[in-house]
């Protein structure tokens, strides 16, 4: 069954080829072997800029619309059960860290596949007068979604020379919802959705030209704008309600990480603003502008509220962060009591630079830990 469902696969994947090479597509034949390799990571060069970074992800993913519609008109006939766990066995999720992300995470896993959307909301330039300002983001709903069911839910942040698309969650090929699905194919996750926000709180806020201060910005934003919109438009844990609501109230249900300057504002904004919010954090990477460990302990000096999990990855080879995000983060347990080392915090660091395959790594461990 195994052998025959290998057979399909691969007739997929050429069937895919095909279809491009008929619709003008722009994958050429290497772009395609790639994807369906049982590759470890994404291979980003260390010199690489989280926004070249991005770029080079976008590009990467050229004619996926027409791969998404093969997969979509072929779906149906490959049979992928042998690769599902069996019937007698149960899904139970338990989190498991690692050091590299096993390549069945990263494959395409056409049976139990979420979906990515692209939304638009109001919300207003915190960094300057207030004004409204149309933001994007992108939002994967897992397999399944159902409205009549609850979810959890991540804010996922980029870093200084990104927006909403540096993560890639912007189609089928995007590596956080690869990761996702196959989490959660293969029992490891509950489903939870994810959203990538543009986190900068201003008019001007182009991957480009903007100003790096409206970083700093983006808990308004997040408290007045982004979580009332995803909570009135997607089945969560909230009561949402137009005339105002106690978004604390499920706090339990909202976790927050990013990368560099997305890791940054999981401290600064997360921790340091918005407690109350979030139960879970990660940072990747953090930005040499993150809260040191004596500032947010004693910015958490009067916090009652329980914080689950603060879970922080940096390569050690890191030129950008390392220095820095050991500051804050590595030593914050023997200054702060409200962080234990190995049950509700942990400090991972192996060899790496300031690039993805640090921060996909760190997303695929966050994801398993989130939610517990």
């Amino acid at each position: 069954m195994r052998f025959k469902t290998m057979r399909k696969m691969i007739c997929l994947l050429s069937l895919s080829v095909i279809l491009l090479s008929g619709c003008g597509g722009n994958v050429n034949v290497e772009e395609e072997k790639s994807m369906g390799e049982n590759t470890e990571q994404t291979n980003i060069p260390d010199n690489m800029t989280e926004s070249e970074a991005g770029n080079e992800m976008l590009e990467n993913s050229a004619g996926e619309n027409a791969i998404e519609e093969a997969i979509r008109q072929e779906t149906s006939k490959v049979d992928t059960s042998a690769e599902a766990p069996s019937e007698e066995e149960e899904r139970i999720p338990t989190a498991e860290i690692s050091e590299r992300i096993p390549s069945k995470y990263t494959n395409y896993q056409l049976k139990e596949a979420g979906t990515i959307e692209k939304i638009t909301y109001t919300s207003h330039d915190y960094f300057g007068d207030g004004a409204e300002v149309t933001k994007e983001a992108n939002v994967y709903l897992p397999y399944g979604y159902d409205e009549s069911k609850q979810y959890n839910v991540l804010y996922l942040m980029h870093g200084i020379g990104g927006d909403e698309n540096e993560w890639g969650m912007t189609g089928v090929t995007s590596r956080v919802k690869l990761i996702m699905d196959n989490l959660a194919y293969y029992g490891d996750i509950e489903s939870f959705i994810v959203v990538t926000p543009n986190g900068r709180s201003a008019a001007n806020h182009s991957a480009s030209g903007s100003d790096y201060n409206s970083f700093y910005c983006f808990g308004q934003e997040l408290r007045n704008d982004l979580i009332p919109y995803i909570e009135a438009n997607y089945s969560t844990y909230a009561e949402y309600s137009a005339d105002g609501y106690d978004l604390s109230a499920t706090r339990d249900h909202r976790a927050m990480a990013g990368l560099s300057m997305g890791g940054m504002q999981t401290i600064n904004i997360g921790i340091g603003e918005c407690v109350d919010l979030f139960g879970y954090y990660g940072a990747f990477s953090a930005a040499p502008t993150s809260n040191t460990a004596a500032k947010t302990a004693e910015i958490l000096e009067e916090n009652t509220l329980p914080i689950h999990y603060f879970y922080n990855i940096c390569g050690t080879e890191d030129g950008i962060a390392y220095v820095s995000s050991s500051t804050t983060a590595k030593n914050l347990p023997d200054v702060c009591d409200q962080f234990v080392d190995g049950e509700n915090f942990m400090w991972q660091e192996l060899p790496g630079g300031h690039d993805f395959n640090i921060w996909y790594l760190g997303f695929y461990n966050f994801a398993q830990i989130a939610f517990r």
